[in-house]
């Protein structure tokens, strides 16, 4: 099927609807165990470093190169178990009082599953810590959540993550828990939940639980990104889908406070490997990937025809903070958060 570029399309097939269960009470039961911390308190003990302008691999042929890019440290470059995959940051968040990136990974399992982490990395320390997702249980306890988590977006508090088949997962920023403060042993990084009167989670310091999910009305979407457009007089969600040789991908605005329902428009992209997409100031941007070796593009659309820009090897999830463009890239070695101009 050839690209036809992006298209208005039914938003009914998209429409989601509140499926919060127990969710919101197991989270407030633990954050009653555990006690809360906040964004800025953890960044002020991050434990990695992220090097500015490293593993340069990541844009390949890219010129110019991007006005500024943060890699991961050499663990994170090097391992095999996770990806990067989604990106916000604190200027989405427009409640964040600090400077920060937040990234997403997946964990692609040799044995036994990890589920999903976040990082929060700060641009003026350069400082990341890592921490777990997870879904509380009716217990008392929690375990890790099997997802791709290709797109996160932060409204306030709220972190929104793409759950491809099902729609959005929430959680409450607001419950970002340390383990230290329960006089935890973080232990041998092998178990997760309770486990004896003690807090387990493969090792990392912090979780934050599953609070809220929005769930598709009617299979069929598929939700491979996220992002938020704050250049509007009203506030909008994005979300769209991935497709690998296809360009019927979809993408569509929701206004904000997020309340469920139909989308207020949506458009079928016209282009395959859409990895992520936002808006901003009247322009939609689309990040296309290639392959472990090509550099990828980005798409703007400002008149109904697309500019082509140039973009490094396997960008994913898009945001804005600074008056830049930022995205992550996600293959191993080619690690690297940057920002180009809108």
């Amino acid at each position: 099927m050839a690209a036809t570029g992006m298209a208005s399309t039914d938003k009914a097939p998209f429409a989601m609807k509140r499926a919060t269960g127990d969710l919101a009470e197991g989270a407030a039961k633990l954050a009653g165990e555990i006690g809360s911390t906040g964004v800025e308190a953890l960044l002020a003990q991050a434990n990695r470093t992220a090097v500015r302008k490293g593993a340069s691999g990541a844009l390949g042929s890219m010129q110019p190169r991007p006005a500024e890019w943060y890699a991961f440290d050499a663990a994170d470059q090097d391992t095999a178990d996770w990806y990067p995959q989604g990106l916000t940051c604190g200027e989405e968040s427009a409640s964040i009082g600090v400077p920060v990136f937040v990234a997403s990974w997946y964990f692609r399992p040799q044995a036994g599953e990890r589920g999903i982490r976040v990082s929060f990395l700060s641009p003026r320390t350069l400082k990341y810590q890592h921490a777990l997702l997870v879904a509380a249980k009716p217990d008392g306890s929690y375990g890790p959540i099997n997802i791709h988590a290709g797109g996160v977006a932060i409204d306030g508090d709220l972190l929104y993550v793409a759950d491809t088949a099902r729609g959005l997962r929430v959680f409450d920023l607001s419950n970002l828990l340390d383990l230290r403060t329960a006089q935890n042993d973080l232990g041998d990084g092998k178990r997760i939940g309770r486990h004896d009167g003690k807090f387990h989670a493969f090792g990392y310091r912090y979780i934050v639980p599953q609070t809220d999910f929005w769930r598709i009305e009617r299979p069929g979407p598929h939700f491979s990104f996220v992002s938020i457009d704050r250049s509007a007089a009203t506030p909008r969600l994005i979300t769209g889908e991935y497709r690998e040789n296809d360009p019927g991908g979809w993408v569509a605005h929701w206004d904000l406070g997020f309340a469920g329902g139909e989308p207020s428009e949506a458009f079928v992209m016209g282009h395959p490997k859409i990895q992520g997409a936002t808006s901003h100031g009247g322009k939609w941007y689309l990040s296309q990937a290639a392959n472990s070796t090509t550099n990828g593009k980005l798409l703007v659309y400002s008149d109904g025809k697309p500019q082509t820009r140039p973009f490094p090897i396997g960008p994913e999830d898009l945001t804005v903070q600074g008056g830049r463009l930022w995205s992550v890239t996600e293959f191993r070695n080619r690690r690297v958060i940057f920002g180009v101009g809108l």
